[in-house]
C-alpha cells in the first residue's frame, strides 16, 4: 500500500510538473539566452596555418567588449601565442577555384552555420596564374553557397595582401591586378540582406617585413591584417556595443579628405579628424561624407559606417585638444569620373545617417 501511495503521488507530481512547463512557469528561464554571432574564417594557409592574425582579432574584439562572439569551422589550429577561440576554415593550399567546382563549402557551412564569413582567399589561384575572372566567378559561387546556407549571410572579402616568392616573380603583379577588379564584383553581388563588403588587406601591406618567406604573415603581417579586419567585422556586431558613440563629447572637430590612390572606377581615400577645441578632449565624433553623383562607399576602416556616416571606432573615438586621428575608405566611381573629391564634414554629435 506505501509504494502504490508513492507511485501515485509520483504520477501527481510529474503531471504538475508537465501542466507548469506547459504555461512556461517550471525552469523557465528569465529570457532567452543570446545566441553568440557564429563567425567562419575563410581560406587557405594564410587564414590557418597558424593565421596568427585570429587570434590578435579574437581578443582585438574580447578586450573591446564583443564577447558574444563564437568562430566557427571544421578546422582547429592551437599554434598561436594567445589563447583564442581558434575554430577556422583555413585549408592550406586550397584554391577557391578549386573549393567552389568541388562544391566544398556546402559542408562546411552545414557543419558550423555561420552568420558572417571572413574571407581572404585566391592567393593560391592567383600564384597559380588562374586569371581574374575565373576567380572571381568562383567567389561568386561560393558566395551563393554562403546564402543557400543562411540568406542573411554577411560577408566580409579581403583585398589580398601582397604576395612575392622567390618561385614566381609574376605573383606581385597578379595580385595587383585581381585586387583591383574585386571592389566591382563586390558592389554587383552586394544586397541589402546579405551585403558583401571589401576589406583592403594590400595597402600598406609590406612583403619586405611583414611576412616570413614573401607570402605568409609574420607577427607584423597579423597585426595588419587583424587591424584592417577589426572595423569591418565590428560594424557587423550588434548595435550598441563598443563602438557606437554614446557620448558626443564636449569639444569640436574637422574633417579633411585627400585621396590617397586613384584606379579607373574607384579610388582610396583617407580623412583626418582633428579636435578643434582649445579647452577639452572629445570623447566621439562622427564623420558624414558627401560623394559626387554615382560615386558609393564600399569599404571603411578605423571607423563604422553607417549609410553615409563614419563614426568613430571602439579605440580613437578620444582625441585630445589639437590631436588627430584618421580614417580611410574605398569607393567605387563611374568608369568616367574625374579626379576623387568628398565633402567630410565632422560632428561630435550623433548626426543622423543619410
Amino acid at each position: 500500500m506505501r509504494s502504490r501511495h508513492h507511485r501515485l503521488l509520483a504520477t501527481f507530481l510529474a503531471a504538475l510538473l508537465a501542466f507548469a512547463a506547459g504555461f512556461g512557469l517550471a525552469g523557465a528561464p528569465s529570457a532567452a539566452a543570446a545566441t553568440p554571432v557564429r563567425i567562419m574564417p575563410l581560406g587557405d594557409s594564410i587564414t590557418g596555418s597558424p593565421g596568427c592574425w585570429r587570434s590578435l582579432l579574437w581578443n582585438q574584439l574580447q578586450n573591446a567588449g564583443y564577447t558574444d562572439i563564437d568562430f566557427v569551422g571544421t578546422l582547429n589550429a592551437q599554434s598561436c601565442a594567445l589563447t583564442h577561440d581558434a575554430d577556422n576554415e583555413g585549408h592550406g593550399g586550397f584554391q577557391a577555384t578549386a573549393t567552389a567546382d568541388q562544391n566544398l563549402l556546402p559542408g562546411w557551412l552545414a557543419a558550423t552555420q555561420p552568420d558572417i564569413v571572413v574571407m581572404h582567399f585566391g592567393t593560391n589561384d592567383v600564384w597559380s596564374s588562374i586569371a581574374p575572372d575565373t576567380i572571381l566567378a568562383a567567389y561568386t559561387k561560393l558566395v551563393g553557397q554562403m546564402r543557400a546556407s543562411n540568406p542573411g549571410m554577411k560577408v566580409l572579402v579581403a583585398q589580398l595582401i601582397p604576395i612575392n616568392p622567390s618561385s614566381c616573380a609574376e605573383c606581385a603583379a597578379r595580385t595587383v591586378a585581381f585586387n583591383q577588379r574585386i571592389p566591382a564584383w563586390a558592389h554587383g553581388i552586394t544586397t541589402a540582406q546579405s551585403p558583401v563588403t571589401v576589406v583592403d588587406q594590400w595597402t600598406g601591406f609590406d612583403t619586405a617585413t611583414d611576412t616570413y618567406d614573401g607570402v605568409h604573415p609574420n607577427a607584423s603581417g597579423d597585426a595588419k591584417m587583424a587591424a584592417r579586419w577589426y572595423p569591418a567585422l565590428a560594424a557587423l556586431l550588434t548595435p550598441g556595443d563598443p563602438g557606437d558613440p554614446g557620448d558626443p563629447g564636449s569639444g569640436g572637430c574637422s574633417a579633411a579628405f585627400r585621396a590617397v590612390s586613384v584606379w579607373q572606377g574607384g579610388y582610396q581615400g583617407e580623412v583626418t579628424v582633428t579636435n578643434t577645441s582649445s579647452t577639452a578632449a572629445i570623447s566621439s565624433w562622427a564623420v558624414t561624407l558627401v560623394l559626387p553623383t554615382g560615386s558609393r562607399l564600399t569599404q571603411v576602416w578605423n571607423g563604422a559606417l553607417t549609410g553615409t556616416t563614419v563614426r568613430n571606432a571602439g579605440w580613437n573615438g578620444t582625441v585630445a585638444v589639437g590631436a588627430s586621428t584618421t580614417f580611410g575608405f574605398l569607393a567605387s566611381t563611374p568608369a568616367a569620373a574625374g579626379t576623387p573629391s568628398a565633402t567630410a564634414t565632422c560632428s561630435t554629435s550623433d548626426p543622423k545617417s543619410a
